[in-house]
């Protein structure tokens, strides 16, 4: 893919068959570390990565001066799309040669193209390795939207691992709506030779008219029940995929 044309019509392309990982870059090195990364997980997936680039939402333009701030934003960004979309790439081509890379470079803002992206993606990957307050706040608050809008699973990556390890993975498990969770950690606990670790845990706020009072509650039974619900929420699944390692926490 390129970034000129449609690219809503180039989406279309990326059928069930063949879903590509997806990964934002934006320039900074912890990006193209990110998009590194998702070519090891793409590589041990079987799976295609496309590498896509684009402007952040830059607010309402109130004024004519901010407007013409962020026309200049806009275009200094796209011009640089093809030298951030190139580093990329050459970074994921030299971990991981086999695998398959498209690029892109739309010209409406990363929370459109990463919802859009995601009804046809496997999996969305983006870089988020600054926790502070202010990149919570900025660069942040795109992995939140696009969690909350996205149609896949999205993977903030963070540190400086650039390809996959064999470290645990954790699934938290509620044991109503788990199903999704357990299926991709199951498929990634296979993919990465990695163990899985199944967790449950019981909130500390009651609803009202429970029981609070410490001394009048049946620890044991509640462990009990808690624990039976985990088993039978994972137990499924682990009978489906026997070589992954399970624990339950």
């Amino acid at each position: 893919m390129g970034g000129d044309g449609d690219w809503r019509e180039d989406i279309s392309d990326m059928t069930d068959t063949a879903q590509p990982i997806v990964v934002g870059v934006d320039g900074s090195a912890s990006a193209v570390a990110a998009a590194t990364w998702a070519g090891g997980l793409a590589a041990r997936l079987g799976a295609s990565l496309h590498i896509v680039y684009a402007v952040p939402y830059l607010g309402h333009n109130f004024t004519d001066a901010a407007a013409a701030v962020r026309a200049a934003a806009i275009t200094g960004q796209h011009e640089a799309a093809a030298d951030i979309l190139s580093a990329a790439a050459d970074a994921v081509g030299r971990a991981e040669p086999g695998v398959e890379i498209t690029t892109s470079a739309p010209a409406d803002t990363a929370d459109d193209v990463l919802e859009a992206l995601s009804a046809q993606a496997r999996l969305i990957v983006l870089g988020s390795q600054d926790v502070s307050t202010t990149s919570a706040l900025l660069i942040g608050s795109l992995t939140l939207t696009t969690i909350t809008r996205s149609a896949c699973p999205v993977i903030a990556w963070r540190g400086g691992k650039l390809s996959p390890t064999t470290q645990p993975i954790v699934v938290g498990v509620d044991g109503q709506n788990s199903d999704a969770a357990l299926e991709l950690a199951f498929e990634l606990a296979d993919a990465l030779h990695a163990p899985l670790w199944a967790v449950r845990s019981s909130s500390s706020r009651r609803a009202p008219g429970d029981v609070t009072i410490p001394f009048l509650i049946d620890w044991e039974a509640l462990e009990a029940m808690e624990w039976s619900s985990l088993t039978e929420t994972v137990g499924p699944w682990a009978e489906r995929r026997p070589e992954v390692d399970v624990t339950f926490f």
